[in-house]
């Protein structure tokens, strides 16, 4: 990755009556724009994140989703849907003055940006993908129910504590109740459980650190109700949408890299594998040391080397 930089610009757009998003500038304001599109969704961005680009040859734009990060009101459900987000992403398009634009989106984000790229494909030269996800209820029910836990027991007991035996069966809507229950520590318990499952999952070696963030209560929560609101609500699409050949046509002319860990156990391989057979245009590479994160040294090098690429393209 290139190391740390610091915006040029940071501002905040108003894109409805209820939301404002903060964004932030980096790199070299003449340079080829890209946008970051975050995971989550709730997960916000953070200063790394720029750092998967070259900073000389590409200008640099980065954003909190609604609730999320820096935006504002935090952690807020009340218009907040993929669609929502997708005409976000063409309000921030449209303040900066930006004709066209690279993507480029990890976990949520890559979910996010074949939304968009498949809503507006005539404004995306490339996208760069990681960790594909496409919010399906196999996928779900495979990390929140019955498929990670089998890797990750301890883990998982932890993740189930907050959440009466009975009502188990079905942890996503269980975990929904006391997400949104009205006393707060209910509320902030379940964040921080809801959170910490996703983090002590999400590398291959666990880092720590990384997972110390769900204790945060800002973070957590915002992360928390905001990827349980998405997924309680099937991501506001079709199951399976986005791998359908009507939505995938749309998009076959861009070119697109996709680096997925082999040992993701958040978003699992089989879903990148099935992108890869509906639209075999893509360049998949699956990394085989590494889990979820774009963090981890495989991945980052080879998204690294696709934004590398990317920054010629007119």
């Amino acid at each position: 990755m290139y190391p740390d930089i610091q915006p040029y610009e940071t501002g905040t757009l108003k894109v409805s009556d209820l939301h404002t998003l903060y964004y932030e500038l980096c790199g070299s304001p003449e340079g080829t724009p890209v946008v970051f599109l975050h995971g989550g969704p709730g997960g916000g961005c953070d200063p790394k994140d720029r750092s998967f680009f070259n900073p000389n040859k590409y200008r640099i734009i980065l954003f909190d989703q609604r609730g999320a990060g820096k935006s504002t009101p935090t952690a807020s459900l009340e218009d907040n849907t993929t669609w929502d987000l997708v005409r976000d992403i063409e309000k921030v398009r449209e303040h900066l003055k930006v004709d066209t634009w690279h993507v480029f989106g990890g976990s949520w984000g890559s979910t996010l940006s074949l939304a968009y790229a498949q809503a507006h494909p005539d404004r995306v030269k490339s996208l760069t993908l990681r960790g594909i996800f496409t919010l399906r209820k196999s996928e779900l029910n495979f990390f929140y129910q019955n498929g990670a836990s089998h890797l990750f027991p301890e883990a998982w007991e932890e993740y189930i504590a907050p959440i009466p035996e009975a009502e188990r069966h079905d942890m996503v809507l269980a975990y929904h109740a006391q997400l949104n229950s009205v006393d707060d520590q209910t509320r902030i318990t379940a964040a921080k459980a809801w959170s910490k499952w996703e983090m002590e999952t999400s590398r291959l070696y666990v880092d720590p650190e990384y997972v110390a963030r769900a204790a945060e209560d800002d973070f957590s929560n915002a992360f928390a109700r905001i990827e349980n609101h998405y997924f309680i609500n099937d991501g506001f699409m079709r199951d399976g949408q986005l791998l359908e050949k009507q939505e995938i046509d749309k998009i076959r002319h861009i070119p697109t890299v996709v680096v997925q860990g082999r040992y993701d156990v958040v978003c699992p391989a089989t879903t990148a594998h099935q992108l890869k057979k509906v639209w075999p245009e893509i360049t998949l590479h699956i990394v085989p040391d590494a889990g979820h994160s774009s963090r981890e040294k495989g991945i980052a090098a080879l998204l690294v080397e696709a934004t590398d690429k990317f920054a010629g393209f007119k």
